[in-house]
């Protein structure tokens, strides 16, 4: 996602945009499809989605009433990726946060310590967790992990889908796992207080970089492979053994839940949130969408961006399989994703207390072990 071009025009729009949370005619209308009592939850949990962008990529001028929707979504933070190839591209994007929310600090914040995601929560803002996905340019420099870490990201991931200097990502066939320059990176980032996320990371990666780090670490946004085997996707011993080391497992809501040509639907994102809350246990799985808090609407340029998008991604080899359908499910679609998740977890069976921590407790739990700070 370009969000340097988005976070721009973000910041040309008005306060008078940004009203209320939940208030506002726009907000999505659950009452037909959201029970009372999930209704009453959601509206007192702290929901993180833990691999969001607020927007869509997107070129043109953000009507006013899109950044309302968005506020009114209840949701409390998101983890945003802010990282590029090139590494002035990824400090300009962490500037354009920072401008957004010295704009608008009565809608947004950026959670520099565990304690900003429950004043997030207090003051009714989204809390803007800075995180990356593409570790090239710390690769060049290790020492750029500090560097980052002090202007506030926070999580970082090893690899992206290939193969890098700290491991093997999870297309790259050799499955090599964890490098030597790996492991130090993993030490780094426990020393600094910095999450590793191993999303994108190869099986051997993944399972030694778990065992190697002396904190929990994160799985922001994945599947489960024995629902729908998938090279994204996590085996259930890697799920047991980030879950026996007080780590957390963030459900996607990608197209790779399911076999192509299908279109995944939200049974396909239960189906895979219950799998991981019965091999892991409720107190470390939640949801991490990969997508946007804004509904996409296809609409032929939408579908040309898209399309882009996805013969770039195979241009550059990064693609994964199954890169042939759209990147989102398409009923869960919009700022009210994460409420219909809750509804759906009621309707299997799962208690009030495991929604509430699937929503986002077990996040917010795991990242404070994490960061250790106040």
């Amino acid at each position: 996602m370009h969000r340097r071009e988005f976070n721009k025009a973000i910041l040309r729009l008005s306060a008078a945009a940004l009203l209320s949370p939940r208030a506002l005619a726009q907000a999505p209308d659950h009452s037909a499809d959201i029970p009372p009592s999930i209704a009453a939850l959601y509206n007192n949990a702290v929901v993180i989605d833990t691999l969001c962008a607020p927007f869509i990529t997107m070129n043109a001028q953000l009507a006013p009433d899109l950044l309302s929707a968005v506020r009114q979504s209840g949701i409390t933070a998101i983890n945003l990726t802010v990282s590029e190839l090139k590494f002035e591209d990824t400090v300009e994007n962490i500037a354009d946060v920072e401008a957004l929310v010295e704009q608008h600090p009565e809608a947004f914040l950026v959670v520099r310590q565990h304690s900003d995601i429950a004043r997030a929560k207090r003051e009714n803002k989204i809390g803007i967790m800075l995180g990356f996905q593409y570790p090239g340019f710390l690769e060049q420099d290790p020492d750029r992990i500090e560097m980052f870490r002090h202007l506030g990201v926070r999580i970082m991931q090893l690899t992206y889908n290939n193969r890098g200097l700290f491991g093997d990502g999870c297309i790259e066939p050799g499955n090599a796992g964890l490098s030597k320059a790996g492991i130090a990176a993993v030490k780094q980032m426990n020393d600094l207080g910095v999450a590793v996320d191993l999303s994108h990371s190869g099986y051997r990666t993944t399972s030694e970089a778990i065992i190697q780090s002396a904190k929990p670490v994160l799985i922001t946004h994945s599947g489960c492979a024995a629902v729908y085997q998938h090279p994204r996707s996590k085996p259930d011993e890697i799920l047991k053994s980030l879950a026996d080391r007080g780590g957390y497992f963030g459900v996607y809501l990608m197209p790779y839940l399911v076999a192509s040509p299908t279109i995944p639907n939200r049974e396909h994102v239960l189906n895979h949130l219950v799998h991981a809350i019965n091999v892991c246990g409720a107190d470390h799985v939640g949801i991490g969408s990969d997508g946007s808090i804004e509904k996409t609407v296809l609409t032929d340029k939408q579908k040309a961006d898209f399309d882009q998008h996805i013969a770039t991604r195979k241009k550059l080899g990064v693609a994964a399989s199954g890169e042939d359908r759209y990147p989102y499910v398409p009923d869960l679609n919009g700022p009210d994703h994460m409420e219909v998740i809750a509804a759906e977890l009621a309707k299997r069976g799962q208690p009030a207390a495991v929604i509430e921590k699937v929503l986002g407790a077990n996040f917010q739990r795991i990242i404070g072990d994490i960061w250790r700070t106040s």
